[in-house]
């Protein structure tokens, strides 16, 4: 089995893991690219932005028409996160040094920093997938939860733009802990972020050219897209709370696979 057919399987299954949790795209695609397509990192990056910031949007008309859009968490939370991707896409990440750390025989460039990044960002979020509430959270004050999600868009926009990633894989926790808000609603939420994050990440990327990439992006998308319309679907007749802990340890098991392949690298 070749590399390429094991990317346009784990683009499948990229569109399956937003329709159904709404987050994890680019914890996907990142390492597919890198991994089975031989793309660099920094282009992995924005090439994600693009991939899942489309795929998010055909999925958000299947949770729009099923009522899963919570319009003023997902205001609140997009009006950090939009600014903050939009400068980090555009001026804080073409200002990062190459290489990032440079210590005697030790050298670590910008893309396997971003990796050792998102390896750690994807380990540490996979605890709120694994763990179970002990009974439901009652949402706080208005005004509280309000700030809390202008803050939280900040920060997960600074991580979308550096990352490519749409922020899935933080977005859902924090409306069902900080919000109170239902799973489904949540995933319908978080896709309605992510596709804002992610195409506002991609347009303020000065290095990409879609054209260049036309063969790789095209089948990729078609099967990503596949794989929503087939999750959102599916997402109505199961409970998605069941299979964040199964897809938690997914989280871990790629975070550490990422982190043991740059560290052999860099050996």
């Amino acid at each position: 089995m070749s590399w390429e057919l094991l990317g346009h399987a784990g683009a499948l299954l990229m569109g399956l893991s937003l329709g159904i949790f709404g987050g994890g795209g680019s914890t996907l695609t990142v390492p597919i690219l890198v991994y089975l397509f031989h793309q660099d990192p920094v282009t992995a990056t924005g090439l994600s932005l693009f991939l899942v910031g489309t795929t998010s949007g055909v999925g958000l008309f299947a949770h729009h028409r099923q009522g899963n859009i919570d319009r003023r968490s997902a205001a609140v939370f997009g009006a950090g996160s939009l600014v903050s991707v939009f400068i980090t896409r555009r001026w804080l990440l073409p200002a990062l040094p190459d290489p990032m750390i440079h210590l005697g025989p030790v050298v670590v460039g910008k893309g396997v920093f971003i990796l050792g990044l998102f390896a750690v960002m994807m380990i540490a979020s996979a605890r709120g997938m694994i763990r179970r509430p002990n009974g439901p959270t009652a949402p706080p004050s208005r005004g509280p939860a309000t700030m809390k999600l202008l803050l939280i868009g900040l920060t997960v926009g600074l991580l979308t733009g550096i990352l490519g990633a749409g922020g899935g894989f933080l977005i859902v926790p924090a409306l069902v802990l900080l919000v109170g808000m239902e799973m489904k609603r949540a995933v319908g939420t978080s896709l309605f972020i992510i596709t804002a994050n992610s195409f506002i990440g991609f347009l303020g990327d000065r290095e990409i050219r879609l054209a260049d990439h036309a063969p790789l992006l095209l089948p990729f998308l078609a099967l990503a897209i596949l794989g929503i319309l087939v999750g959102s679907r599916a997402a109505r007749h199961i409970h998605p709370e069941k299979l964040r802990p199964a897809f938690g340890w997914f989280l871990i098991a790629m975070g550490i696979l990422i982190v043991v392949r740059e560290l052999y690298t860099l050996a």
